[in-house]
């Protein structure tokens, strides 16, 4: 289920993009690093799970390295609206 769920959200950067959306370049670029986040907690996750036994959320630095990575999204997107 979760694969599926990328196709609306690079329909949404696709068209968020376009110059008469007027949307802060900050802002698509903190929309776009979103995805870095998503391939960045795949292999933390996997990791977990090999070299611990547990889930992500169960394995403290690596969880709390794959939500930094949330943490500079949340920020990129307020801040290129805030510039707006």
């Amino acid at each position: 289920l979760f694969p599926l769920s990328l196709f609306p959200y690079i329909a949404f950067l696709y068209f968020a993009s376009y110059d008469k959306n007027k949307m802060p370049p900050l802002a698509l670029f903190g929309f776009k690093f979103l995805l870095v986040f998503v391939v960045g907690s795949i292999p933390a996750a996997i990791a977990a799970s090999v070299a611990y036994g547990v889930v992500l959320a169960d394995s403290d630095y690596l969880h709390g390295g794959a939500e930094s990575l949330l943490t500079i999204t949340n920020l990129l997107i307020v801040l290129g609206f805030r510039g707006a």
